[in-house]
């Protein structure tokens, strides 16, 4: 099936028959480093399945899974530290899990997809929380658009908020 111009990737919704590649994904050194632990992970992702507040996503190249992107809502959760986003903003939370494909452009391309068909959508702003030791997240998101807002400390720990605004719509 040929792709629309400019269309590289694909994002579907995780299935229960992805749960064994996210385990395995989860286990992967670069991935592991960045995310608690693995089986407690792929239990909140199974959870995320059912949510109305975040939705877990596999990313597809060329038909082939390489990684997991998750958006939420940080206006569905009581307390969520990014409430204080503009209304109707989305979070992201992203991971290549095929170790061959980190740090080749994969990260910010399809982020920039993605976001723009967010945007495309209706988002306002889309947010992203990378721990501020992880360079390589840091300037992959900054080449799919992002800027630093700020670093915050919240539940989920330290992190550099960064936000990409919807250009069409004042935030």
């Amino acid at each position: 099936m040929p792709r629309e111009p400019g269309i590289r990737y694909r994002f579907r919704p995780v299935t229960e028959k992805d749960l064994p590649l996210l385990g395995r994904w989860l286990r992967e050194p670069h991935v592991a480093e960045w995310w608690d632990d693995p089986d407690e992970e792929l239990a909140a992702i199974r959870e995320h399945m059912d949510s109305i507040s975040v939705e877990p996503l596999i990313v597809e190249l060329d038909g082939k899974p390489i990684g997991y992107l998750q958006t939420y809502d940080p206006h569905l959760e009581d307390g969520h530290p990014y409430a204080d986003q503009p209304f109707g903003t989305l979070g992201l939370d992203l991971s290549i899990g095929e170790p061959e494909l980190v740090g080749v452009g994969h990260g910010s391309a399809l982020l920039r997809q993605f976001v723009d068909e967010l945007f495309a959508e209706g988002a306002p702003r889309v947010v992203i929380d990378p721990d501020p030791s992880n360079i390589r997240a840091i300037r992959a998101y900054e080449k799919a658009g992002f800027s630093p807002v700020g670093e915050r400390t919240s539940i989920y720990g330290h992190v550099m908020l960064m936000a990409r605004d919807n250009e069409e719509i004042e935030t």
